[in-house]
């Protein structure tokens, strides 16, 4: 068996060494621009055209739990992958503590109204806020996959009334589901916390707009941790100004990094964190590599395979 291997920023050497470990049946080695030699397996993360293109491979893993890069550069060049070989990403491998981590320690500094109090201390003033009540601190959570219920769940424990959307109905204990199109409208009324977790596809690229906005409770939150393509920035920060979004956690966006004159940097109600909400651990990553590898060899089902019609 040969995989290769591509990620333009993780340590190569290592992950052919533990992959090694892995899977000792297993010829691994890092893919460079002259290698056209066969290969059973990629193992990829923004991968170049000519890595994939014209191979027969048994299949191919986004070293993440987006597939978007991929797909994107597919539309443009349709030539760079099979529409056969099986595409898949990581759906968990430790990212849905990650995010629980994320998403429960930022509603509960809402909640508690920190942010309040940052810039009451930034001002030299010793002042006590009122309480906000759980019951009016309605938590809605766009998208309701692996990360998604994940992260409801891990905030059930708090007492927050919570409710979800998602393209089909999902059945999470202790959240309220929504499905589809038609239910958007009756998902957003009285969301005071909005948190995105919706997989980045052509129908949900820019949903966090003007019109979106506008229907959440007044003094609300907003948390992108899926991906920048779905927040129209100047929407967001138009609800800010206007006091319609109270805050907003920011760990994507359109450009990355996110360039140093982009004004969500200055908005005092902005938070951002680079991209971190939830990464890829190796070791968790190349367990589930080896035993997705090992169930495709053996003819059986695997989680994480990609819908590429679906874009997740």
């Amino acid at each position: 068996m040969d995989i290769i291997f591509y990620h333009p920023s993780f340590d190569g050497e290592f992950w052919m060494r533990e992959l090694g470990k892995a899977l000792p049946e297993a010829k691994v080695r890092a893919w460079t621009p002259d290698d056209e030699a066969s290969a059973d397996y990629a193992l990829v993360w923004h991968p170049p055209i000519e890595m994939l293109r014209g191979r027969e491979l048994k299949g191919v893993f986004s070293l993440g739990a987006g597939v978007d890069a991929i797909l994107t550069k597919l539309k443009a060049h349709p030539e760079m992958l099979a529409a056969h070989i099986p595409l898949f990403r990581l759906e968990d491998t430790g990212m849905a503590v990650q995010m629980q981590e994320y998403a429960v320690s930022q509603v509960l500094h809402w909640f508690r109204r920190f942010d309040d109090y940052q810039l009451l201390k930034q001002q030299a003033t010793w002042q006590e806020l009122d309480e906000y009540r759980r019951e009016d601190f309605t938590i809605g959570i766009l998208g309701a996959g692996v990360l998604g219920s994940q992260v409801a769940q891990s905030l059930r424990g708090w007492g927050f009334p919570l409710r979800c959307w998602s393209r089909s109905r999902k059945e999470i204990p202790g959240v309220t589901s929504y499905a589809g199109d038609q239910e958007m409208r009756d998902f957003l009324q009285g969301t005071r916390v909005l948190i995105n977790l919706l997989p980045n596809t052509p129908e949900t690229a820019g949903i966090i707009n003007q019109s979106l906005l506008a229907q959440l409770a007044d003094n609300s939150y907003v948390m992108n941790i899926a991906r920048g393509a779905h927040v129209v920035e100047a929407d967001l920060l138009a609800a800010l100004d206007s006091g319609k979004v109270k805050a907003a956690m920011l760990d994507v966006f359109h450009q990355e990094p996110l360039p140093a004159d982009n004004p969500l940097w200055a908005h005092p109600r902005v938070a951002i964190t680079p991209h971190v909400a939830a990464v890829t651990r190796p070791e968790e990553a190349i367990a589930y590599i080896a035993k997705t590898i090992g169930q495709v060899e053996r003819g059986e089902r695997a989680n994480g395979l990609v819908d590429r019609a679906r874009g997740y």
